[in-house]
């Protein structure tokens, strides 16, 4: 068996269920160890155990993104586990319900939105950064959506405007975009690679099951960020079909 500070080690966050489990069982499925970032302990038990039954190596991380201290655990686990994280898909977010008219929303759903969708991702990263230090080809995915695309959202430069008006959700996307292209410019010269990945409508829980794609295929992208070649892009945000429009 190789040991484990030889293996490729990944994070997943929201993996016990959706587009994450898929990430996660298709990150496995390379023969990777696959940590299944999650808040709720059952859920997460429940998807590990799913996860080894289909051969995965998986291991829980007990993971509120919205929380500094469980952050500080979750690296402190890999650590003790593995002493590296070759790739993070931060994958965790909430919509915040809908109606999101700006004229109609609670202030608070933004904030609550925005500290998942975005600070969470930031939390979570910093977290774990001086272990991806320590891999020779860290990867980073944050899972942003088509929305967060400000070219689809306003169907400028020949595209159809996309998603609902939705002050919360949308922009939070955006920002986590915009993020991603930060932490890519300060990143430059290391070999952290660091996009954005567009999974498409994807039925979920997050619309209540409407999208039109499947967890695997919205899954796809994201592995294929996972696994770029050291010369791979970075600072980008992708669909299957290629770039995505910022």
């Amino acid at each position: 068996m190789v040991p484990m500070s030889e293996r490729t080690i990944a994070l997943v966050t929201g993996a016990n269920k959706g587009i994450g489990y898929e990430i996660a069982a298709g990150l496995g499925a390379l023969g990777w160890s696959v940590g299944v970032g999650a808040r709720d302990q059952q859920r997460r038990q429940a998807a590990v155990e799913q996860l080894r039954a289909a051969g995965v190596d998986a291991f829980g991380v007990p993971l509120d993104v919205t929380d500094d201290a469980s952050a500080t655990a979750a690296a402190r686990l890999i650590e003790d586990r593995a002493g590296h994280l070759d790739v993070l898909v931060n994958n965790a977010a909430i919509t915040g319900g809908m109606p999101q008219e700006p004229t109609r929303v609670d202030p608070a759903t933004i904030r609550t939105v925005v500290e998942t969708n975005v600070i969470g991702v930031i939390r979570v990263t910093n977290a774990m950064l001086p272990l991806l230090r320590r891999s020779a080809s860290p990867r980073i995915v944050n899972m942003s959506s088509s929305v967060g695309s400000l070219t689809r959202q306003s169907g400028t430069g020949g595209e159809q405007t996309t998603g609902p008006v939705a002050v919360a959700y949308a922009p939070s996307k955006t920002f986590l975009n915009a993020v991603t292209l930060q932490y890519a410019r300060e990143l430059s010269g290391t070999n952290i690679l660091i996009n954005a990945a567009c999974p498409g409508y994807v039925a979920t829980d997050l619309n209540g099951f409407r999208g039109v794609r499947t967890t695997e295929q919205g899954a796809a992208i994201a592995i294929k960020l996972a696994t770029l070649p050291d010369d791979g892009p970075t600072g980008r945000f992708f669909e299957d079909a290629g770039v995505v429009p910022w």
